[in-house]
């Protein structure tokens, strides 16, 4: 799914309030202007928390470009703050001052002002305060904006009398509503989007002298009253000031409930006034209560807004609304089965209500929270980095609740499902326990540990309020160059078949009756279908080389190796399915390549009519937006195609629009609609929001805690696969001095890859777990540490030299946009340089095989650790013995980038290391030869007419290190073939074959 690296400060802004008129409204004693910006050099390009000016955007190719231009009309001094934009999402930038130091105090001035060069575009630029709060990060944002109506410089004025409160998102919930003033923590601009062009500011400066009659404000706690018929509403009403100094002048507040869709037989209605007297201080509150009447009959929910009237202040931004809950209608009786729950409320929805449903937005989207509301939507989601700040479970539950709060507003009060990507445990939250990549838990061939890793993902991330997972992905990886290989649980189907016991740990039993507890989410099977055999160079995606492109099969080929797993997660009873980015071009039936949004042969006749699917099809990132043709048509297509939700996910309003048209015009059929709004409709009913919309927080307290880290730890250890043993070198012994070298031994962003904390994951101390050094030390190892390995070599018994790939994800990653599979400069020199002097292991940390056939003759011992998430402490007890070495490959290790694609059952196969393979340590190797395996091949074969499985594994298991010993190192495309074979009849059942296909390898080595 293609994702944003979201930062909090920088969602996107349209829509808010013009600017006042630019010009000079300075009186004679006012102070002289304070300057914040000169752009001469004074603030760096930094990111917080040091001090400085960065950007940021929706996308990788969103944020500006910024540079200090030395220009000869620069309004003040020599250079001017200059760069170039091209935003299709959103972006801009931000000066945020150093979270270290004391935040500034701007309450003495009547605005912020800044020249501005005109570009006479027409469009408006959003401009941004941070107030308030702890830092940056976690302070409170009020904004305006100004538009870009002009040509060459301008000096633009904005009284801080104009910025109002953002409504749509805040990135702690909000802290006062106050725009205090005197704890600032900078701005930031968002550049207009759909518009390539270049802009410049300069001198950016506070003026005038705090207007006194301007400062004083009215909010109310929260929008949205929600209340059972024949109960009251409390609505709170708060005076704030401009740097929190008591009022100079009396603020008088009128009352009076108003218009709505509720009646007066639904309530008493209310009126009055109050004063808040000069001298209260800011924050002072008065509520008012609002009483609603019983009439004993069945009714939808029905609105009674508070109308306020001030007097000597701003008023509120949004008008309070009671509301008084929908009551005695089917579809709120829980024990009516959920069929007729569902077809009850679809008969009483409009087509606009269910078109809301069939929306998904991205949170950071929303314009104003009311929209949630408006256009009722269905569901919001996190993109990857899309988080609250601080980021933490109570603040994710919080601003989730929030959303939720809003959906009350609705006629039906239909709650949101909100999703996210926790791909490897709940990954966009700091803390959460961080599981391998799914290319590790392919390795550890264990379906039981794979389900105690889904059953982990799902309560860490219910826990915070979200019900919906966009995991797992059971793409069947076929070419390593992919970007998104480590996404795939391996190389065959039938492995990917395996490990879907993930799906069980993420909704419970199949038949959906866990889905309400809280600790299960709705699971999503992605990328149907195919999204793992597209051809490299047959991308059309931006820089991307294989991801996203054409898949291109026979329907044989596409049934054996890409729609098997799907069948399987579809048996599971997976609740949603996410649809591939990438072209299917199914060869013989004349259609050539065509994107799978589009294609209703894949999505409705074979994934919901022929395998029986009755979840719902949710669209990925704006991945209509690639089908051919104008907008309505994407829209028309991708939804008659079989798609029942669309993760728009920006312009929510524009797909609403076009959908109603769409069908108002007999485009696209009512009884379709029906069909998708009923999908989405059963699994919000199945997992309990309408009866508990909320966050259930209760297990919060298990976010991260020993008991979690212990199946991430075990998963890290079983993914571990052992490619080479040389002179039995591992296990390590505590009594061995052990020197530890490596770009990955110490760095917890690298080792557990993309899709952690952010989109693409990135480098450093990201996230609390314990790296691989960290691990080694725990263990109670003698190390040296030295990550270039430029410390002294000598008087070590061993070394482990920790080297691999940096974090990336998607077709950011793939060969040839800026990755290859060879190790860096520095960790070739590391490795060189410490298996030149001493016995040493070499550890892989890395998303896909990496070539190493060059220096494998100089390494003793091999290691393919895949990315295994924030418990190093797995690796050293594998490194150390206290486990041991069981995992095998999920894909074929290749020799050369030139044998690529290269995966078993190839008719060419002569790879480095052959699907399956891993060695083992702690086990003694059964002794003997044919005449063993014969033995075992009779056991296995009677294993498996008793279907026993697990006697039938053991068998096979027993024979494979025979095997695997005998041909030692040096491994034969007439060994590797029929090996890697043997580990795909295992996968399905058939030992005794498996064991026949040993036996020619043993034959042949």
């Amino acid at each position: 799914m293609r994702r944003t690296a979201l930062l909090a400060c920088a969602t996107l802004l349209t829509g808010l309030l013009p600017l006042a008129a630019a010009g000079s409204a300075s009186g004679a004693d006012d102070p002289a202007p304070v300057p914040i910006d000169r752009f001469e050099g004074e603030v760096p390009f930094a990111n917080p928390p040091a001090e400085g000016l960065f950007t940021w955007g929706s996308d990788t190719d969103d944020p500006p470009a910024l540079r200090l231009d030395a220009r000869a009309d620069a309004p003040e001094g020599e250079r001017v703050l200059a760069g170039s934009y091209d935003i299709s999402g959103y972006g801009g930038f931000t000066h945020e001052f150093a979270s270290a130091e004391p935040a500034h105090d701007w309450s003495a001035h009547r605005g912020i002002r800044l020249w501005w060069e005109g570009r006479d575009t027409g469009k408006r630029i959003a401009f941004e305060l941070k107030d308030g709060g702890a830092h940056g990060g976690a302070s409170e944002l009020w904004t305006t904006s100004f538009t870009d109506d002009f040509t060459g410089w301008k000096q633009l004025e904005i009284p801080f009398a104009d910025f109002t409160y953002r409504t749509d998102y805040q990135p702690v919930g909000g802290i006062d509503q106050i725009l205090g003033l005197n704890e600032v923590w900078g701005y930031a601009l968002t550049l207009p989007v759909g518009l390539k062009g270049e802009f410049a500011m300069d001198g950016v400066e506070l003026y005038g002298k705090a207007d006194q009659s301007l400062r004083a404000s009215v909010v109310t706690g929260a929008a949205v009253h929600p209340v059972h018929e024949g109960g009251s509403a409390t609505v709170e009403i708060t005076v704030a000031t401009t740097g929190a100094a008591p009022l100079d002048e009396p603020v008088t507040v009128s009352y009076e409930t108003a218009g709505g869709t509720a009646s007066d037989a639904d309530y008493t209605p209310v009126e009055g006034e109050f004063t808040f007297p000069a001298g209260t201080a800011s924050g002072a509150s008065r509520t008012v209560e609002v009483r609603t009447l019983k009439d004993r009959s069945a009714e939808s929910a029905e609105t009674i807004p508070l109308k306020l009237t001030v007097t000597g202040a701003k008023p509120p931004a949004e008008t309070p609304q009671v509301v008084v809950d929908a009551h005695g209608l089917p579809y709120l009786d829980e024990r009516l089965p959920v069929k007729k729950r569902v077809a009850d409320l679809l008969s009483r929805m409009s087509l606009a209500e269910k078109a809301g449903q069939m929306t998904q937005a991205e949170r950071g989207a929303l314009t104003a929270a009311g929209d949630i509301a408006a256009y009722d939507l269905g569901s919001l989601l996190s993109g990857g980095g899309s988080t609250p700040t601080p980021n933490t479970p109570e603040a994710w539950a919080k601003m989730i609740d929030g959303f939720q709060l809003r959906a009350q507003a609705t006629r039906f009060q239909i709650p949101l499902i909100y999703g996210v990507d926790a791909v490897h445990g709940h990954n966009n939250l700091v803390g959460a326990t961080i599981m391998p990549h799914n290319i590790g838990i392919g390795a550890t061939r264990d379906p039981r540990l794979a389900q105690e890793t889904g059953a982990v993902t799902a309560a860490e991330v219910r826990a915070t309020g979200i019900p919906w997972d966009f995991a797992p992905c059971l793409c069947v990886t076929r070419d390593e160059r992919w970007g998104r290989s480590y996404e795939a649980f391996g190389e065959d189907p039938a492995l990917v078949d395996v490990m879907e016991t993930v799906i069980q740990g993420l909704q419970g039993r199949a038949n959906g009756k866990d889905l309400d507890r809280g600790d299960k989410v709705l699971a999503t099977a992605k990328h149907f279908v195919g999204d793992g055999g597209t051809a490299y160079g047959s991308s059309t995606t931006g820089t991307y080389t294989i991801d996203q492109g054409v898949t291109r099969v026979t329907r044989e080929e596409l049934e054996a190796v890409h729609l098997s797993p799907y069948r399987t997660a579809v048996d599971r009873g997976v609740g949603t399915v996410m649809p591939s980015y990438s072209s299917l071009d199914l060869i013989g039936d004349g259609q050539g390549p065509v994107k799978m949004h589009a294609r209703a042969d894949m999505l409705n006749g074979v994934l919901k009519d022929e395998m029986g699917f009755d979840g719902f099809v949710i669209s990925d990132w704006a991945a209509i937006d690639q089908i051919p043709g104008d907008y309505a048509s994407d829209v028309r297509t991708s939804v008659n195609a079989g798609l029942d939700m669309i993760m728009v996910p920006y312009d929510y309003r524009g797909f609403h629009t076009t959908l109603v048209e769409e069908v108002r015009a007999g485009r696209i059929g009512e009884r379709r609609i029906d069909d998708a709004v009923a999908r989405i409709l059963t699994q919000k009913f199945r997992l309990g929001l309408f009866e508990r919309p909320y966050a259930d927080t209760s297990g919060a307290d298990a976010i991260g805690s020993a008991a979690h880290r212990a199946v991430a730890r075990e998963a890290a250890a079983k993914s571990q696969v052992l490619l080479k043993n040389g002179g039995g070198l591992l296990p390590l012994r505590t009594s061995q001095k052990v020197y530890v070298a490596g770009s990955n031994a110490d760095d917890i962003g690298n080792q557990s890859g993309g899709w952690t904390v952010t989109w693409q994951g990135a480098s450093g101390d990201i996230t609390p777990g314990t790296t691989v050094l960290e691990g080694l030390r725990r263990a109670g190892g003698d190390i040296t540490w030295s990550k270039d390995a430029s410390a002294p070599l000598d008087g070590h018994d061993v070394g482990v030299v920790v080297v691999g790939e940096t974090p990336y994800a998607e077709g950011a990653g793939d060969v040839g946009n800026g990755h290859d599979l060879e190790l860096s400069a520095a960790d070739k020199e590391a490795v060189d340089k410490v298996c030149a002097a001493m016995k040493c292991a070499v550890l892989v940390v890395s998303g896909r095989p990496q070539l190493i056939g060059d220096r494998l003759d100089a390494i003793d011992a091999l290691v393919a650790s895949w990315l295994p998430g924030t418990e190093g402490d797995g690796v050293a007890d594998v490194l150390y013995g206290k486990r041991p070495f069981t995992g095998q490959l999920p894909v074929t290790w290749p020799k050369s980038a030139g044998q690529l694609p290269i995966n078993v059952g190839d008719a060419s196969y002569d790879p480095q290391f052959p699907f399956g393979w891993g060695l083992t340590t702690l086990s003694r190797v059964p002794e003997g030869g044919t005449l063993t395996l014969k033995a075992l091949g009779v056991a296995a074969r009677a294993a498996e007419r008793a279907g026993s499985e697990e006697a039938g594994r053991a068998l096979v298991g027993r024979a494979r290190l025979l095997v695997q010993q005998r041909i030692g190192q040096e491994i034969t495309p007439a060994e590797a073939k029929p090996f890697a074979e043997a580990d795909r009849l295992l996968l399905t059942g058939r030992y005794g074959a498996a064991v026949e296909r040993l036996t020619a390898a043993y034959r042949a080595a």
